[in-house]
């Protein structure tokens, strides 16, 4: 499944600050953003709804994250 998440992350050095975070909450999974996008877009292709764990992790960070309908 690809799950979309609108972000208030708003800069590439913001996005590679979350990299490794990311990689240690989602190790399975691949995912990436498009900053180029109003909506500041995390995409995540799981085979697993991680929406409540990504969003209670990031929120540590000071990262907010809203699942996108499709």
């Amino acid at each position: 499944m690809i799950l979309v998440y609108k972000t208030n992350i708003n800069s590439k050095s913001k996005a590679r600050q979350t990299e490794t975070e990311l990689n240690k909450i989602l190790p399975a999974e691949s995912w990436n953003f498009d900053l180029e996008d109003c909506d500041n877009i995390l995409r995540v292709v799981s085979e697993n709804d991680v929406t409540k764990i990504l969003k209670a992790e990031m929120k540590k960070f000071g990262i907010e994250i809203e699942e996108l309908p499709d």
